[in-house]
């Protein structure tokens, strides 16, 4: 018998998460049966996606429900096993986050690519966020080295990794962050400019100021304001990949859209939606080249590590209050 810690969600948000929506219950594992395994996560990854999980709306993924495990993407080990396909030791990517220890048939499990990486870049630069801004502007935006690319949460999980293969393809890139310390993190990356939103009172100005030439792409991860000023200062013909509107995700009521949506007709403007899920099929092609860029330097991995499984909150909260830098993770 085996003892998993999970965090459950015990209410759902209204606004801003807080630690009375989640709890913490122990529970006790059945002996493995023929063709299972038993997991020890090592890593789990929070995702701005998880908050629109805890409200009851339609979208492309069903609602966490009250009273049971959240869920999320995790690295775990196998440290017991009943399936040859999946020996001790075997490290694993899995959907089981937010708990300790989980039993699996095997059918969610995928053992990690031996590409000589930290695992926990499996969450981040090389996995779901990474794949997220690879897909966007490769595949969605159609990037082109003339273009100028216009990154919002330019600090965070998948903006970092924009900005970094935007240069690489070597385009002109502009940042947008909210601390002083994240633009030095973005700067040290080797974008062309960085505006700390927070400190301008007019974002169009700001961007204007920093692209004279317009910009061809937005990589939209924030809303509001931004996706406002972007529409101000996108070129004609301009791509908007459309990755989250952050910005939004803990309103209590319907947040009113900007002002200068015509722009999208008038300028001939391409904006769309995607889900990284959509293109999974794609990511043994992403590995390999992501792979190869960190390896050779060229992409750098940032983190945020909270530590334990009963910090996992906190930093869940954390995302929405600016506290990570790059990938928010928690090594459990």
């Amino acid at each position: 018998m085996m003892n998993s810690q999970q965090i459950h969600l015990a209410s759902r948000p209204t606004g801003m998460p807080s630690q009375a929506n989640f709890k913490t219950v122990d529970v006790t594992l059945p002996a493995l049966q023929e063709g299972e395994v038993l997991v020890k996560n090592t890593w789990m990854s929070v995702d701005p996606y998880m908050r629109g999980r805890m409200i009851v709306s339609d979208s492309y993924i069903p609602p966490f429900q009250i009273d049971e495990v959240l869920e999320g993407g995790a690295i775990g080990e196998v440290i017991e096993s009943m399936n040859a396909q999946f020996p001790v030791g075997a490290k694993v990517s899995n959907i089981s986050g937010w708990r300790t220890t989980f039993i699996s048939d095997g059918s969610d499990l995928a053992q990690l690519p031996a590409v000589g990486l930290p695992d926990q870049h499996f969450l981040g630069v090389i996995g779901m966020p990474g794949l997220t801004g690879w897909v966007g502007l490769f595949k969605v935006a159609q990037l082109k080295p003339t273009d100028t690319v216009f990154v919002s949460a330019a600090s965070g999980a998948v903006g970092s990794v924009v900005c970094q293969i935007a240069k690489l393809h070597g385009c002109k890139v502009i940042g947008s962050v909210g601390s002083d310390e994240k633009a030095d993190m973005v700067k040290a990356m080797g974008v062309d400019a960085v505006i700390n939103y927070k400190k301008v009172d007019d974002l169009t100005q700001a961007l204007r100021d920093a692209a004279p030439e317009g910009i061809d792409v937005y990589f939209e991860n924030v809303g509001g304001a931004h996706l406002e000023a972007a529409l101000n200062v996108m070129n004609p013909y301009g791509r908007i990949p459309v990755c989250g509107m952050i910005a939004d995700y803990n309103a209590e009521t319907p947040q009113p859209g900007p002002s200068n949506l015509l722009l999208i007709n008038t300028k001939k403007l391409t904006l769309q939606g995607y889900i990284v899920m959509d293109y999974w099929d794609q990511y043994g092609e992403f590995v390999e080249q992501m792979g190869q860029w960190l390896k050779e330097g060229k992409v750098t991995s940032e983190e945020t590590v909270y530590h334990g499984l009963d910090q996992a909150v906190d930093a869940f909260i954390g995302l929405f209050e600016g506290k990570n830098k790059g990938k928010m993770l928690v090594k459990i």
